[in-house]
């Protein structure tokens, strides 16, 4: 077997992580011969929510999970770290456009990067879900100078999706059969999704998206 490696969840206490962390450590992200220490970060007033989904977890008796650590301090939370999947931000509410959570989550997204500059391994992969997600990667990014910036990610899956689904419905046609559509922009109401380039399988062959569309 494998060396186990460290993955920290950040936002752990949240519905998103609570979503994500049976499939981490039952192997379905890593590989099933990948045994994992599982690392949740929170905010100290949900430490006491920490508690009980280490007790779930460790409940699901996962032969790859090698342990889990709750804990509120960066410096446990990113110390020598394989991955880092940030969940945690500041959420929108009602009336908010997302480039409102910016100013809350600079200094989250900030903070974390700088954290992981200074204990995380420098080949550690960041997948940033938290939104406005781009912009908070680059945050993180830009605040871990040290670690290679291809490593970051984000996850803008969703506005990808949206734009492809809508071709495909208008077209007629499952979505897997439109391709090269692309997102410029931050996840929020000045995003463009951009079809110029997108291509549509009519039939067996292809078709710019405009002329499939008409």
């Amino acid at each position: 077997m494998a060396e186990p490696i460290r993955v920290v969840v950040t936002g752990a206490a949240g519905q998103i992580a609570y979503s994500l962390l049976y499939s981490i450590a039952k192997g379905d992200v890593f590989g099933k011969d990948q045994p994992i220490i599982l690392i949740l970060l929170d905010i100290p007033p949900m430490l006491p929510v920490l508690d009980g989904v280490v007790m779930e977890l460790q409940d699901c008796a996962l032969p790859l999970l090698r342990e889990v650590i709750p804990t509120d301090k960066v410096e446990v939370g990113f110390k020598d770290i394989d991955a880092a999947i940030l969940v945690g931000s500041m959420p929108r509410k009602e009336g908010m456009e997302r480039k409102d959570l910016l100013k809350a989550n600079v200094a989250i997204f900030k903070t974390q990067g700088a954290a992981l500059d200074k204990y995380a391994k420098k080949t550690v992969k960041v997948l940033v879900v938290g939104n406005p997600a781009n912009t908070n990667c680059l945050i993180a990014s830009k605040s871990a100078p040290s670690i290679p910036k291809e490593n970051f990610s984000c996850l803008t899956r969703l506005d990808h999706n949206r734009a492809s689904s809508q071709v495909a419905m208008r077209c007629g046609v499952s979505s897997d059969k439109v391709k090269n559509v692309i997102i410029w922009g931050n996840h929020s109401s000045t995003q463009y999704p951009d079809v110029h380039h997108a291509k549509v399988n009519l039939n067996g062959s292809e078709k710019a998206a405009y002329d499939a569309v008409k």
